[in-house]
């Protein structure tokens, strides 16, 4: 899936989650630098069966959004892998919600993140896991298979490009900066929720160098991470969208925030990461088209 809820039905299991990552559960000592090896023996499954099996069936889960056959075979494959491995560690999928609850961390994982892309043949899109310690993000690994390409970062040991060490840009201008945005609003209420986004990308225009839109969370936030773009600004924050990407960024040396410049958690209302430089500036103009709009995101 995209950066974007368009399904009703999403609505009750985000709550889930906002319920159980800001419950009291007793902390686990397990180091998140540890689990990483399985969170990548994950993706290396997901990558097999994205790129070896047909979109099959498309069916439809709301307003022009949209399930594969490849979504649900991922998100079965990685939660009996790591329910296998990680017993102890909770898992939500995307498209099948919470199926275990475990003792203070959960995985996050949206299977084929960019199932839209995925469909017409584009190869921005894949894998996208992260590990949340209550409402923080931790670890995240991010598989891109059409383009050969894998992200990890765990909290405290850097992120990391194929094995390679990554940083963000250091662009400190916002004339200078390439930035990507989120998809627009489909579904419930979409005409009046992109009120904001339309108007932010006009602005955007008059400020930055370029703007950018992958139809993929994964992918906007690795790549500010990996320093191919200098900020990205996604109205929106799911937890399998966002998990794996945020922690990624953060390690590479990028700030993510909410809308009004707090520090990024799962609960925080949109999602932006940029280089440090530039990240005020951002903030400002973002949360200035939230307030001309006469709505929140």
């Amino acid at each position: 899936m995209s950066d974007n809820i368009a399904a009703d039905g999403l609505f009750p299991v985000f709550e889930q989650v906002y319920l159980y990552v800001g419950a009291e559960h007793t902390r686990m000592t397990l180091d998140a630098r540890a689990l990483l090896p399985i969170a990548e023996q994950a993706v290396t499954i997901a990558g097999q069966i994205i790129t070896t099996k047909l979109p099959g069936v498309v069916t439809a889960k709301g307003d022009r959004d949209m399930v594969t056959e490849v979504d649900y075979a991922v998100e079965h494959a990685v939660r009996d892998f790591l329910s296998r491995e990680t017993p102890e560690i909770g898992f939500l999928g995307e498209e099948e919600g919470i199926t275990n609850v475990g003792d203070g961390l959960m995985w996050a994982l949206d299977p084929l993140d960019g199932t839209a892309n995925f469909t017409h043949g584009i190869p921005l899109c894949g894998a996208s896991l992260g590990l949340l310690d209550h409402d923080r993000s931790v670890l995240g690994v991010i598989d891109l298979p059409f383009l050969s390409t894998r992200y990890a970062a765990a909290e405290a040991a850097g992120a990391t490009a194929n094995g390679r060490p990554i940083s963000a840009s250091t662009t400190d201008a916002m004339e200078a900066a390439i930035v990507a945005v989120g998809d627009y609003a489909v579904g419930k209420d979409a005409e009046a929720r992109n009120r904001v986004r339309l108007p932010l990308n006009y602005r955007l225009a008059a400020r930055v160098q370029r703007i950018r839109m992958f139809g993929s969370a994964a992918v906007h936030l690795a790549w500010v991470a990996d320093g191919k773009t200098d900020a990205c600004i996604m109205l929106s924050n799911n937890p399998w969208d966002t998990s794996a990407g945020v922690v990624i960024a953060r390690e590479a040396g990028a700030i993510v925030t909410d809308i009004d410049g707090t520090p990024h958690t799962m609960k925080a209302r949109a999602t932006i990461a940029a280089t440090p430089k530039i990240l005020a500036d951002l903030v400002e103009l973002v949360s200035g088209v939230e307030k001309d709009a006469g709505r929140t995101i």
